[in-house]
């Protein structure tokens, strides 16, 4: 069935004044038209816009956080102003980022980049996994800086550069664990840990077993360190169990 855009000027009405409570039924029709329009350009276009105004108007944190999930699964470029714009209401920045989390173009990237550095607290600490989620290397820099941070921060900070699992996001961990301490410590073990595993599976043993020793080596003869010296001894075990098997 083709795509047809006048059809949806009434639930397009509804959405704008949506707000939790009220009957959902309406909307049905745009969720049916964004799984219809798969492979459709244009009409992924029309609704793309079709949201983006919406989001621009100011409706209930209902039909915005509607809005920011069907631009997660259809969103461009286009989208990415709307959606920036939401990163900095503390209501709508977890959709927002949702949604810029989800879309390929490197505006959403850029727009994440940017909000990074003028954010703090939850939505921040949202921002740095989106960009971590995307692999963004540019932002690898700013979020080790956080790990000297407030507490919270630099634990989410750790928690991030450990799921980019790449030998730049190690080398910054590695150079802040020395003066880390408590949880912090702790987030910074595991991230190392985890980059560690990726590179092991990456069959890059040298890497790993160095990622594994400096570990074993700061935490040597520790108590309260016991595990982590545990767990490391044992991932340098699994890199000459590997190079064994080659």
């Amino acid at each position: 069935m083709a795509y047809d855009s006048a059809s949806l000027d009434a639930p397009f009405a509804a959405l704008a004044a949506f707000d939790w409570g009220q009957d959902a039924a309406p909307l049905e029709a745009i969720d049916d038209a964004v799984n219809a329009t798969h492979g459709d350009a244009n009409g992924r276009s029309d609704l793309e816009k079709r949201l983006v105004t919406i989001l621009e108007a100011g409706p209930k944190r209902a039909a915005k956080e509607y809005a920011c999930r069907k631009l997660s699964m259809i969103g461009t470029a286009t989208a990415v102003p709307a959606l920036a714009t939401l990163l900095y209401d503390a209501e709508s920045s977890h959709m927002a980022r949702f949604a810029l989390e989800r879309i390929a173009a490197p505006e959403a990237t850029a727009a994440l980049r940017t909000a990074l550095g003028m954010l703090a607290g939850g939505p921040r600490v949202g921002i740095m996994d989106s960009l971590a989620a995307r692999g963004d290397e540019e932002s690898l820099a700013t979020i080790a800086g956080l790990l000297a941070a407030d507490e919270l921060t630099a634990v989410a900070a750790a928690k991030a550069l450990g799921a980019f699992r790449s030998p730049a996001a190690a080398d910054a961990l590695a150079a802040a664990a020395p003066a880390a301490v408590g949880q912090v410590a702790a987030a910074i073990a595991d991230a190392r840990f985890e980059c560690a595993e990726e590179l092991l599976r990456q069959n890059k043993r040298t890497e790993a077993a160095a990622i594994y020793a400096a570990i074993a080596a700061a935490t040597a003869g520790k108590p309260e360190s016991r595990l982590i010296e545990l767990a490391a001894t044992r991932g340098l075990v699994a890199c000459a169990d590997a190079l064994a098997a080659t």
